[in-house]
This record gives structure tokens, sequence and C-alpha cells, in this order.
């Protein structure tokens, strides 16, 4: 059993890895097998199609990134990380948000180091490609960007809760937060400049209509 977990691993690794740098439509289930050093036959074993080893590594990839995320946002850390403690000893909300990005960031330039390019988000980079290609594919991408914004919206409500900023629809203002990471992001990979994310905190805090004092953090 353990050698047939294994397998399965080693074909998601590698699946994962030449989606990010050659995308979709460009592999072949034998090139991912190569790579993970595996049999065809063993592909087989374990998934049906190459679509569906897309929405195995979108899933185990989101879980991931989910926590991230979560991490980022309740600002796991505290203190001792950055975070900006308010008088009740948690960290304000738009902190999160600042340690989303800059996770994000230091994601993007491990990667940059290991390939030596800026190789962007998985799950935008596939957005792209398959926004009129696979149907399941293209609605699992949107469940996981629909998560997200919801993700960064209770961040939103709490900090406009706290008075700290101004916007009315904190769920549309979740939704033009996210459109702008993942918008950078992009950019970041045309460019090849994780330093194109820099322009994200500032942004944020004029979508969000900052008060002077939360945004100073």
């Amino acid at each position: 059993m353990g050698r047939t977990s294994d397998a399965r691993e080693r074909i998601l690794t590698a699946a994962k890895t030449l989606l990010l740098s050659r995308g979709y439509s460009a592999l072949g289930v034998a090139e991912i097998c190569k790579a993970a050093g595996v049999p065809k036959g063993s592909f087989y074993y374990f998934f049906a199609s190459k679509e569906e080893l897309a929405l195995a590594v979108i899933d185990e990839h989101w879980t991931e990134q989910r926590a991230a995320w979560t991490r980022a946002l309740a600002g796991a850390g505290g203190a001792d990380e950055g975070g900006v403690m308010d008088g009740d000893g948690g960290v304000r909300p738009l902190r999160g948000l600042r340690r989303l990005y800059e996770s994000t960031a230091a994601e993007l330039r491990e990667g940059q180091r290991n390939c030596g390019t800026v190789t962007g988000c998985l799950l935008g980079n596939l957005a792209l490609e398959m926004s009129t290609g696979t149907a399941a594919v293209r609605e699992r991408l949107r469940e996981i960007f629909d998560e997200q914004v919801v993700l960064v919206e209770e961040t939103v409500a709490e900090a406009r809760g706290r008075g700290e900023v101004t916007v009315a629809d904190a769920h549309e203002a979740a939704r033009a937060l996210v459109a702008q990471l993942e918008g950078q992001v992009l950019f970041a990979k045309l460019y090849d400049d994780v330093g194109r994310l820099d322009v994200l905190w500032p942004n944020s805090l004029a979508l969000l209509g900052t008060r002077t004092s939360a945004g100073s953090e």
C-alpha cells in the first residue's frame, strides 16, 4: 500500500511542477510519468484521464493554499512575526491581509529561485488557459476563487466592524482584492519580477477607504 501511495504522490508532484511550467494543453501523460519515474500503467491505475489528474492537483494545491491563506489572514504568529497587536491582544485584520500579500510574494520568490523564473499562480494560470476549455476544471476553479473571496471578505468585514475601513460592500471589496492579487501575480510572471506585488498593499488601502491609523500598520 505504501508503494502504491508513493507512486500516486510522485505523479501528483510531477504534474503540479509541469502544469506550472508548461500548462495543461501542452502536457502529455507520458511526460508526466517520465518526470514522476513511474510506468504509464501506473497513471491509469490512479487517474482515468489527464483531466482527472488536473482536478486532483488543483484540489491538493488548494488544500495547502487555503490553510496558508487562513493562517495569514488570522495573523498566525502574532507580534513575534510582525503582527500589529490591538488592545485585546489580537492581530488587526488588515495586518492579516498584508501578511497574505507578503507570503504570496515570498512563495513566488522561492519558486523563482528554484525554477529560474516566476511561474505565477497555478490556479490563475489554469484559469487563463482553460476559461473556455474543460468544463469540470473550469467549474472547480470558479469554486476555489469564490472560496478565496469569502476568506478575504471575512477580514474586510471585521476591519469595517472595527471602523478601520469605510468600504460599503465587504463582498465586492473582497472580490476586487482577490482580482488585484491575481492580476499582480500575473504581471509578476509576465515581467519575471516579484516586485510587481509591491503595489498590492497601498492599492488595497485606497480601495478599502482605510483610515490613516489602521493603514499605518
